[in-house]
């Protein structure tokens, strides 16, 4: 596969087109800007060659018609790498700069308040730095308010913009900078900008970003097309791809990728020694290696800070199954219900002469949910639901009917030993199907009874003796899975500590857990973990 890393920045062979030497225009513009902690003589704008080469290949380049040919810059860049800087440099050339559009507006978009007002005071300290700049220009900084600035001459104006894109509908922008988008939580800001730049011949956008964490989110979509562009996978010449990132399984502690990822440590910055401060303690602190790797060396990880499995390894276990081949085959199916707004799952799974396990899920959410969930969860499941991933239950809470059903269907066309239920919540449902003569049991949740079935489900995947039917919704829980481990060793998922949905991932582990056990009520009775009356396993 081709690399995505901007090897263009360094060859000195190559110089962006510039017919119309607006490339040029830009570069002296951000040469006689000021900042304040620069080091340079009279505090000039530290522009590196790195960045120089950067903004000549986004403003350079130009149509027949001049207008540019640029429309979106992706920019990943580690933490230290003064992206803060570059942004505001750039935000003030389309603003106040030579690539302003007179009465035209540009934005900072940030996920929150204060995460835009990063962009605005640097702009604004850079301002403030030239006498000049600070006579030319009406400053807006309330607080609590909408902050601001206005270029006297010709009204064009710098502004931030955050968190309820639904009120940002209307806008007409030039440019916008888009910051951190990894942190962003939904897409309603980022649809409003992308209509506003629409309008308008000429706009520009720059998402300037670090890495962020797993795959069913805006930002990965987002540089995951600019990966394709990179690549030469897509032939989209309006994307700029500036991404300096590194694999998950390079080596953290070499100082080699660390000077290739980051841009500026060779002028300085981040501090090398500060890097090594923080990979030391990164030796000994698993959670502050995962953030190390994320933030400084642009690794884009799993959700959880300690995954239960490498999702490398989830993916290969991912293949279409035969469901015709396994109806002779004992069936065990672990069901985890949520509470009345949440979403719930059922995952069958078979156990093969061979020993290998296949495994299919269903997920269930309340159909009026839908967008309120995607919002809060940072997950497209109005698109799972529409790709059949996901099935919407009428209303607004959870229907237990539609999954009962779904579990009398699945009793009805398989040979199904078992059906193992997280108790909470789940005794009217059992009994219900109990008294059809479905094989409802309870399965507690605690490690005596999860430990065995996360084992076994961890070796299952680790050994590629496990195969499940693809599906995203599967695939979001188990990056979510946070693991707690007792005195015993034994694993469990926990809830508690996990940053998003695990229900597909429990169920999967009770369905697997079961086969795995064969669904011996009598070796269970014996054992003194199942009840006859209740079918209840502690």
């Amino acid at each position: 596969m081709a690399s995505t890393f901007p090897t263009w920045i360094y060859d000195p062979t190559f110089e962006p087109a510039d017919p119309l030497g607006h490339g040029e225009r830009a570069v002296r513009f951000l040469r006689l800007l000021k900042h304040p902690k620069s080091k340079l003589p009279r505090r000039a704008f530290q522009l590196d060659p790195w960045q120089e080469k950067v903004v000549r290949a986004v403003f350079g380049p130009r149509h027949a018609d001049g207008t540019r040919i640029i429309s979106t810059v992706v920019m990943v860049l580690p933490r230290g790498s003064r992206k803060s800087s570059l942004a505001a440099a750039l935000s003030l050339l389309c603003s106040i700069g030579p690539e302003r559009c007179p009465g035209g507006e540009a934005l900072f978009a940030a996920s929150d308040r204060n995460q835009a007002s990063i962009g605005f005071r640097e702009a604004l300290s850079i301002i403030h730095a030239d006498k000049r700049l600070t006579a030319a220009v009406k400053v807006s900084d309330a607080v609590n308010s909408t902050k601001s600035i206005t270029y006297k001459k010709d009204g064009t104006r710098l502004q931030t913009i955050s968190a309820d894109g639904a009120r940002q509908h209307g806008r007409t922008p030039n440019f916008v900078l888009v910051d951190e988008l990894h942190i962003w939580k939904n897409r309603d800001l980022w649809e409003a900008i992308q209509t506003g730049l629409a309008k308008s011949d000429g706009s520009l956008m720059v998402v300037a970003t670090t890495a962020g964490r797993g795959t069913e989110n805006l930002a990965h979509e987002i540089v995951e097309d600019a990966r394709k562009v990179a690549r030469g996978e897509v032939d989209d010449p309006s994307i700029l791809p500036v991404l300096f990132e590194s694999d998950p399984k390079d080596d953290w502690q070499d100082e080699a990728l660390w000077h290739r990822v980051n841009p500026g440590l060779r002028h300085g910055y981040p501090s090398l020694s500060g890097l090594r401060k923080l990979a030391k303690q990164a030796e000994r602190r698993p959670g502050e290696r995962d953030s190390f790797r994320q933030l400084h060396l642009n690794q884009w990880l799993d959700i959880s800070h300690s995954p239960f499995v490498e999702m490398d390894l989830f993916d290969q276990c991912a293949g279409p199954i035969d469901l015709d081949e396994v109806r002779h085959l004992p069936a065990y199916i672990g069901v985890d219900l949520s509470s009345t707004t949440d979403l719930s799952s059922i995952v069958i799974c078979w156990r093969t002469e061979a020993g290998r396990y296949l495994a299919k899920s269903f997920f269930f959410c309340p159909g009026e949910q839908l967008r309120e969930r995607s919002a809060r969860d940072g997950v497209p499941y109005v698109l799972w639901a529409d790709q059949g991933h996901i099935e919407p239950t009428p209303g607004s809470a959870i229907d237990y009917g539609a999954i009962e059903n779904r579990v009398r269907e699945l009793c009805a066309e398989f040979n199904v030993v078992e059906v193992a239920f997280d108790p909470w919540a789940a005794r009217p449902t059992i009994m219900r199907l109990c008294d059809e003569g479905i094989p409802a049991v309870e399965m507690r949740q605690g490690s005596v009874t999860m430990g065995p079935a996360v084992r076994e489900l961890e070796r299952a995947i680790v050994a590629q003796e496990l195969q499940h039917e693809p599906n995203p919704v599967l695939r979001w829980n188990f990056s979510n899975v946070a693991v707690e481990i007792d005195r015993l060793e034994n694993k469990s998922f926990t809830k508690r500590k996990s940053t998003g949905r695990i229900d597909g991932a429990m169920a999967k582990a009770m369905a697997v857990g079961r086969a795995h056990l064969g669904g011996s009520a009598l070796s269970s009775y014996a054992a003194g973990t199942l009840a006859p009356a209740s079918s209840l396993v502690i």
